[in-house]
């Protein structure tokens, strides 16, 4: 997927999440993000949008103007649907007005700039959007080769210089000496191997034997990489090799609950 594809999965996938969240309890607490209740949910949804609109439509060389610029998300869930597509589609403009190589501050510590926002906008909502489901009792699906985009999103976040350096915990208990993990998403034909070193995690868009491998539905394999659903009420997934290295691995996949 390219920047303008990804900005109008994100239009269309947040115009989704507005329909469900209308109108419903504020205070419902999020089942997959259990320190959040809807509210926060869809203040931190739409924050997002705003703020990488922020940083992208003014070419922000650093972050902290956008920061101070945070406007909360109504009180009124009445008046959400309105805020959360506006929010998205500021952020669909912002993508408009500027190319691929526009300078633009990111926190990944490679300097990725606008392609790296374009693809975190999208990981955020699909991700977001599981925890909608769950709060409202809607039906979450997204297809293969979407859902394999959300899980490269994801992972490579996750791995990123940037989150290893802002991370110590993760650090500390994800460093290693060459251990591997193997992730395939079966219906999408697409694979990643995660290998913990000493100074970082490298990854690689490629399969091939591993300490661990966890494979099956692309859509599953998201749910559970970003703790949105678990193993054992997942749906077509199969662990093979060291389990409790992959339980680790999910165990510090907590970055958006926290």
């Amino acid at each position: 997927m390219n920047t303008s594809a990804y900005l109008k999965a994100v239009v269309d996938q947040t115009r989704v999440f507005a329909d469900w969240v209308d109108g419903r309890d504020a205070t419902a607490p999020v089942p997959t993000c259990p320190k959040w209740t809807l509210a926060d949910l869809v203040d931190h949804v739409a924050a997002t949008q705003r703020m990488v609109a922020m940083l992208v439509g003014e070419r922000m060389s650093q972050p902290d103007e956008a920061f101070a610029r945070y406007v909360p998300a109504p009180a009124d869930s009445a008046e959400w649907r309105a805020w959360l597509t506006g929010s998205a589609a500021a952020a669909e403009r912002a993508f408009e007005s500027v190319s691929d190589d526009t300078p633009v501050w990111d926190p990944s510590g490679a300097e990725a700039g606008v392609p790296f926002w374009s693809r975190r906008l999208f990981g955020e909502i699909s991700v977001h959007r599981a925890d909608a489901a769950a709060t409202v009792g809607a039906t979450y699906e997204l297809e293969p080769g979407p859902a394999a985009e959300a899980i490269q999103d994801w992972l490579e976040t996750l791995t990123s210089r940037g989150y290893w350096e802002n991370r110590p915990d993760f650090a500390d208990a994800l460093r290693g000496t060459g251990q591997t993990l193997h992730f395939h998403a079966s219906d999408a034909g697409a694979a990643w191997l995660a290998r913990r070193e000493r100074d970082g995690i490298v990854l690689e868009r490629t399969g091939g034997e591993a300490d661990v491998t966890l494979s099956g539905p692309a859509d599953q394999l998201l749910l559970v990489l970003s703790r949105r659903g678990s193993l054992e009420t997942a749906s077509g997934l199969e662990v093979r090799g060291d389990r409790a290295m992959l339980d680790l691995w999910i165990e510090h996949m907590d970055w958006v609950t926290d």
